[in-house]
């Protein structure tokens, strides 16, 4: 199940509303829904989480490029919410990189030095692997507003973002939209 809200900050405090992300397709689609709920281009946060796999934090302030940080970047990868956060800048990617494959490298068996055959490959063909079981991201995030780097790290995925808003003083707030 998922769960995904945005966290606008204000002049009186947080406010809260559920988004609903079926027509989000991309980042800059996700940034742009965050604007619209600030016109005084306050911080906005979007909050997603897949109860129990991992969340993420999308912070949009102003017209600044959007902050990420994603629990569990394998987890997430599996999700088309967590797709929508997991850009090539995030993961350490070069977008632009030919994906060639070195035939020199290859075994006997078809498989590349170093890959078992017992490695899934994902719907787009690219093993498991190549997205870390880790978090990723902007760990500092939300430093400015009182969950600290250490603090994200330690937090588990089934209780993250009611942490996360009880730390900013939206506890209240994010939990009228829940």
């Amino acid at each position: 199940m998922y769960f995904a809200a945005l966290l606008a900050r204000t002049e009186d405090g947080w406010e809260a509303s559920d988004t609903e992300l079926d027509d989000v397709e991309s980042l800059s689609d996700l940034a742009e829904l965050a604007r619209e709920a600030s016109p005084e281009d306050d911080t906005v946060l979007v909050l997603i989480e897949q109860e129990d796999a991992w969340f993420g934090v999308v912070r949009i302030d102003g017209e600044d490029d959007p902050r990420i940080y994603v629990s569990d970047a394998a987890a997430a990868a599996r999700s088309s919410y967590g797709e929508i956060l997991l850009t090539d800048e995030l993961l350490g990617r070069d977008p632009d990189a030919d994906d060639v494959v070195d035939l020199d490298a290859l075994d006997l068996d078809g498989t590349e030095d170093g890959d078992t055959e017992e490695e899934d490959d994902d719907e787009d063909g690219t093993s498991a692997e190549a997205v870390p079981h880790s978090p990723v991201g902007d760990s500092q995030i939300l430093d400015d507003l009182g969950v600290g780097e250490k603090e994200l790290l330690l937090l588990d995925a089934d209780d993250a973002l009611n942490s996360i808003a009880e730390a900013l003083g939206a506890s209240e707030v994010l939990e009228t939209v829940r």
